[in-house]
């Protein structure tokens, strides 16, 4: 079993102390620091996944930190602590990249819940991520479109974006949900106010209450101190709810006052705090048989669908493929810092053929992994997974393999395996080849059982 690394970064001795005994308790490797600089000596040493961080401290500040570590390594996710806990900060610290914001007095249990979520976040792709690195120019290039479905898509973009009515996106995984909402918000008057994006699915249900709305001190056992929520976060902004077809009951009540009355209240509050945020939501879902079926309420579901957007998957938009691939072609070079490829006819004929059930996201896995591990300057059929080659539009997808997750798994061990070899099992060779560090490398080698 992976064993992950976490980093604490507080003057408090006994802070660090009491964190280190949790976390080696909890069977994590444990790194402690009490400043920034020693913060920073560690991560040039050792393998840190996690870094926990006081925000006020002698000398290099929490906030100093964290921009110091998304310039050495961007997949390092960082937790920032504070006793002096102000919206301001809280809205810069997510700003700058930090995953998460706790104050002091903390709960152990919400500083472990929220260390088990990034690490379970390490090593996942996520291509909307990546799109909102460079918003506009991103927003522009993937939504450029021949399909006529898709053009259509993006005149709706264009015409409601600068209003505050609230839009739902409709689409399965991987067409692009996230960045249609980021489209809406940077195409909108309140583009430098926050984006805050919320996944309804990875919260749970006791806890997705509190996210949201914010607490007040008593609220619950362990609400220690009053922690605003994310429509907060995001008031003058706006706010992207994810996967808003699995919320449940409760929080589907609370959230259909928002709508109503542009009004919150903390979780175990009584003050009344008037927010103004543009609520932009999505779902892979049918919502419409949800309220038939009684999961969904019905009035929430008319007031979330005041303009709904249906994102039409990559196999009904095959003309845009092309477009698609060249982008990411460019993309995944700057990446990894080699000069564009050029991919063949025919190898972009398979791409064609091909029925993508990953859609966009995985379109671009694979073009990224042929840019990663192809030596030549010309992209082949012979680059592609087999997976791709060997597909037969006449049968159905689900016969031709057992699950998209088990489709990428193959290609990336196939990708794995051919790296490898290129570097004559040379793993520090092989992780650059790839563009991933050689921990990701590693972890990937005995989660596929790969002998190199």
């Amino acid at each position: 079993m992976t064993k992950y690394s976490i980093l604490i970064v507080d003057d408090e001795e006994n802070v660090r102390k009491l964190l280190q005994k949790i976390f080696l308790k909890e069977n994590y490797i444990t790194h402690i620091a009490s400043n920034a600089e020693e913060a920073l000596h560690i991560i040039d040493t050792f393998q840190v996944d996690v870094v926990i961080t006081d925000i006020k401290m002698p000398g290099m500040s929490g906030i100093e930190l964290l921009n110091k570590i998304r310039e050495i390594d961007i997949s390092i996710q960082v937790i920032m602590i504070t006793a002096f806990a102000t919206l301001e900060t809280a809205i810069d610290a997510l700003k700058m990249g930090a995953k998460d914001y706790i104050t002091k007095p903390f709960n152990l249990e919400d500083i472990l819940l929220s260390v088990k979520k990034l690490i379970n976040s390490i090593d996942s792709t996520d291509i909307l991520d990546s799109h909102s690195k460079n918003s506009v120019n991103n927003i522009n290039n993937s939504l450029s479109s021949d399909s006529i479905s898709m053009r259509k898509v993006i005149d709706i973009i264009a015409h409601v974006a600068d209003t505050k009515s609230t839009v739902m996106i409709y689409g399965e995984t991987g067409t692009g949900k996230e960045l249609a909402a980021h489209s809406l918000h940077f195409l909108s008057s309140r583009k430098d106010k926050p984006f805050i994006k919320v996944n309804c699915a990875a919260i749970p249900d006791s806890l997705l209450d509190s996210e949201l709305f914010g607490y007040d001190k008593g609220a619950f056992t362990g609400a220690v101190v009053k922690k605003p929520g994310r429509f907060e976060l995001a008031n003058g902004g706006s706010i992207f709810l994810d996967e808003i077809g699995d919320i449940s009951a409760n929080v589907q009540v609370k959230l259909l006052r928002v709508l109503q009355e542009r009004e919150i209240e903390h979780l175990g509050g009584t003050k009344t705090i008037k927010i103004d945020v543009r609520i932009i939501a999505a779902t892979n879902r049918n919502l419409e048989d949800l309220v038939k079926k009684q999961i969904f309420r019905e009035d929430l579901y008319y007031r979330l669908n005041v303009v709904p957007i249906n994102l039409p998957p990559l196999r009904e938009r095959k003309e845009d493929i092309l477009k698609l691939a060249n982008s990411f072609l460019s993309k995944a070079s700057i990446i990894s810092g080699r000069e564009k490829k050029q991919i063949t006819e025919a190898a972009l004929k398979y791409l064609i053929n091909y029925n993508w059930p990953g859609n966009i996201r995985e379109l671009e896995n694979i073009i990224e992994r042929c840019v990663v591990v192809t030596s030549k300057e010309i992209i082949t059929q012979e680059d592609l997974p087999s997976y791709i080659t060997n597909y037969n539009p006449t049968k159905p997808i689900e016969k031709q393999c057992e699950s998209l997750d088990s489709v990428i798994d193959n290609a990336e061990k196939e990708v794995l395996i051919k790296a490898l070899k290129q570097c004559n099992g040379n793993r520090t060779k092989a992780s650059e080849l790839l563009g991933i560090s050689r921990r990701s490398l590693h972890r990937k080698i005995i989660k596929y059982s790969i002998e190199d």
